[in-house]
């Protein structure tokens, strides 16, 4: 994922597939992600209960409540109160969890000396948190403790305690304030009994930013703050009156504001179910106005799949109820019949079981009564939906000598998983005599089998695959132009050897772009890894990304392998090869990656660079079985030849999205990575079935990172195992066992 430098920030979305033929690269704003989620997901919800704060989290104007949205919340907010432009991306991870990264305009402050940023407002990128200590019960409020700007410059910094309580349509708050939450200061610090240090707040020595300010968190005066929100008899307006905590004459940079009076008031006036739009009075002398959008992707709904094949029905289906007879100008297809295996069309069957079931078959066998294909799902995102089509396919062309069909899932060339049906029951289910939940106790999923079977079709598999892809890219916040973009002309191909080995390749060619505007390049004292991202965006406008060749093996039951070699990314080609012991059904893995790579030219064709460098890491991947988080650590050596570790935490839906977030210390964070301190970014992953009217296996994955540095920078490989491997995980198949009847 290429960042971007000095205060840039670089958003893309990389659209990914298990299939070879299907891969393919996408990359779309921000912007155009919420917008189609957005348009779909809550249109059969109830709005949001609770609003947004000038800051992004749930709140009142200024000042937090203890309100936690709904699980799985995803909201992009803007708010503009001179002289400060936010905007704000909070992520509701779990019930109790509130994250917030957000990236400010200082309008009244220059980015760096006029030479550098001309008339470029200064930016400043910082996290929040808050944590829910108890929710509210009958008589008690909810209360939650939190904290601003906790890992960044420090400028926006303060920590609170709030309890917030529902009196009917009245939603009263009263907190506690530190910092800039309580910049009033007009109180003591009540925890100076535990020490007298608390009652002083050390001036902030995070000059580079990035990092957790720990000892200045709940430190100096505090002040009071609080607020009512009344929901108005219209829903679509609630009204908002706080006491604002902060007396705004202790902002950084000296550049203190005037405040005629510390309450301030404000309109929500609700658009629709998933769009606030918030107008108010602040500091008795600036005008606020707010804009938001919500997202719950945990309760996303797909909408309609209108460009998919509908599924066959039964022949129990259509003898129930015949079509009616049809002029005989207009002779009708006849439904396929049921047949011993030495009849049936094993041709036509592999055919429709790719364009109706999404399945690219490779061979079919047989052991006794169970019909086994083996294959690659190419178009459906949830096993079950693809298991459900495979069967009507089946049942309509296969005598009763079935009583079992077995899908033996494959990715890349390797075995995976076997989904095993019962086909009375399956029948039972159409027909409405059981439900799903019954049908699930006759459903098997089993490691692929070594038992012996008879092969009763093989295929010739597709080699060569092409397509072409719009491309859009974006900095956003740098000294050089606030907005950076480009949009561009991406050509696909991949060729397959075998089932094991295949080439692909992309072609960009550039179509609109400013970075030519793009003249900045950061300081660095680590070998220049990643920094040197400008030349790599300016120096062609038809560059190649990606041209590697990729082999992958099993030596093991459980026991995987890849190696590849070429220009693996933007910057690095060379070779490469990963190990991955991921046993079936189980919550871990473990793996290890080794590559030797060389720096590519910055025009991004064949040439190369000096410098070269062999790096790896090996990771541990271990489902927590605590609300669906996965915890991933890797340990090794980085592009700048420095040592240490990435964590990396995500919180999985049973809808198959994702919100995680990772960060990266070596022994060259700090002073030697820079501005930014050490690497970092969260990421929010979407499946496209989710957004799209027909079905997809790709998923979009957009990622925020607030500065690109050199220090941690890992290789950004086409692909990895873990990825490649994620049917071994049985639980999407499970959690979505209702969509096999779609």
């Amino acid at each position: 994922m290429i960042g971007a430098p000095g205060g840039l920030i670089e958003r893309w979305i990389v659209a990914r597939s298990p299939s070879w033929r299907l891969r393919r690269r996408m990359v779309v704003p921000i912007g155009m992600l919420l917008a189609a989620s957005i348009s779909g997901a809550l249109r059969a919800q109830d709005a949001p209960r609770y609003t947004d704060d000038d800051f992004g989290g749930i709140g009142l104007l200024q000042m937090p409540s203890a309100r936690m949205a709904d699980e799985g919340e995803l909201t992009f907010n803007t708010s503009r109160v001179y002289p400060y432009t936010r905007y704000n991306v909070t992520l509701q991870p779990l019930k109790w969890v509130e994250v917030t990264f957000r990236y400010s305009d200082i309008s009244n402050e220059l980015y760096g000396s006029l030479a550098l940023s001309g008339h470029q407002s200064l930016k400043s990128k910082s996290i929040d948190m808050k944590f829910r200590l108890w929710d509210e019960t009958r008589y008690w409020p909810s209360v939650s403790v939190g904290g601003r700007d906790i890992a960044g410059p420090g400028r926006f910094s303060g920590e609170y305690v709030v309890a917030s309580k529902r009196l009917g349509p009245l939603d009263l708050s009263l907190g506690l304030g530190w910092g800039n939450v309580g910049g009033r200061g007009n109180l003591g610090n009540p925890l100076a009994f535990v020490s007298s240090r608390f009652n002083t707040r050390p001036g902030n020595t995070n000059t580079l930013g990035g990092e957790f300010n720990v000892f200045n968190y709940f430190r100096g005066p505090t002040a009071l703050f609080g607020g009512v929100e009344y929901q108005t008899p219209l829903d679509w307006l609630r009204l908002k009156l706080e006491v604002d905590g902060n007396n705004y004459q202790h902002e950084a940079g000296k550049k203190n504001l005037e405040q005629r009076t510390p309450v301030n008031v404000g309109a929500l006036f609700r658009i629709n179910h998933n769009v606030d739009f918030t107008l108010g009075y602040e500091r008795g002398t600036t005008v606020m106005a707010s804009l938001s959008l919500h997202a719950n992707l945990a309760q996303h709904k797909a909408p309609v799949k209108t460009m998919d094949p509908q599924p066959e029905p039964l022949h129990m289906q259509t003898s129930a109820a015949p079509a009616p007879v049809a002029a005989a100008s207009t002779p009708q297809p006849q439904p396929p019949q049921p047949k011993p295996p030495e009849q049936v069309d094993w041709a036509e069957l592999s055919r429709t079981l790719y364009s109706n079931a999404g399945i690219a078959v490779h061979s079919i066998g047989r052991r006794g009564s169970d019909l086994i294909i083996h294959g690659e799902q190419q178009r459906y995102f949830y096993p079950a939906k693809a298991m459900g089509r495979t069967a009507r396919i089946l049942d309509n062309r296969l005598d009763d000598s079935f009583d079992w069909f077995t899908i033996a899932s494959e990715s890349y060339g390797l075995p995976m998983t076997e989904y095993t049906l019962h086909r009375p029951r399956f029948v039972e289910l159409l027909d409405q005599r059981i439900d799903t939940a019954a049908f699930k106790r006759s459903i098997e999923q089993d490691a692929p089998s070594t038992q012996p079977e008879q092969t009763l079709y093989t295929t010739t598999p597709k080699k060569f695959d092409a397509g072409v892809a719009v491309g859009y890219k974006q900095s956003l916040g740098g000294p050089n132009a606030f907005v950076l973009y480009q949009l561009t002309a991406d050509g696909n191909a991949s060729y397959h050897f075998t089932p094991n080995l295949w080439w692909d390749g992309q072609l960009s060619v550039n179509l609109l772009n400013n970075y030519n505007k793009f003249t900045y390049t950061a300081p660095s004292l680590l070998p220049r890894v990643r920094t040197n991202v400008r030349e790599y965006l300016t120096s062609s406008d038809v560059v190649m990304p990606n041209f590697q060749l990729t082999g992958t093996h099993q030596l093991g039951p459980s026991l995987y392998s890849m190696a590849y070699a070429g220009m693996l990314e933007t910057m690095y080609a060379g070779v490469g090869g990963e190990v991955l012991y991921r046993p079936f059904g189980e919550r871990w893995a473990l793996g290890m990656d080794v590559n030797w790579v060389r720096q590519r030219g910055f025009r991004q064709n064949f040439a190369l660079r000096n410098y070269h460098i062999v790096v790896g890491q090996a990771s541990l991947y271990m489902n927590t079985g605590i609300q669906d988080i996965t915890l991933a650590l890797s340990a090794g050596r980085y592009l700048a030849g420095d040592v240490g570790v990435t964590v990396d935490f995500s919180r999985g839906f049973a809808n198959g999205t994702k919100i995680g977030a990772y960060m990266t210390l070596t022994n060259k964070s700090g002073q030697a990575t820079g501005e930014g301190s050490f690497d970092k970014g969260i990421y929010v992953s979407i499946p496209f079935d989710l957004l799209l009217p027909r079905s997809s296996r790709n998923t979009a994955t957009f990622m925020w990172q607030p500065l690109l540095r050199d220090g941690g920078a890992r290789l950004n490989r086409r692909y990895n195992l873990y990825d490649m491997t994620s049917d071994r995980d049985t639980d999407l198949f499970d959690k979505n066992m209702d969509k096999v009847i779609e």
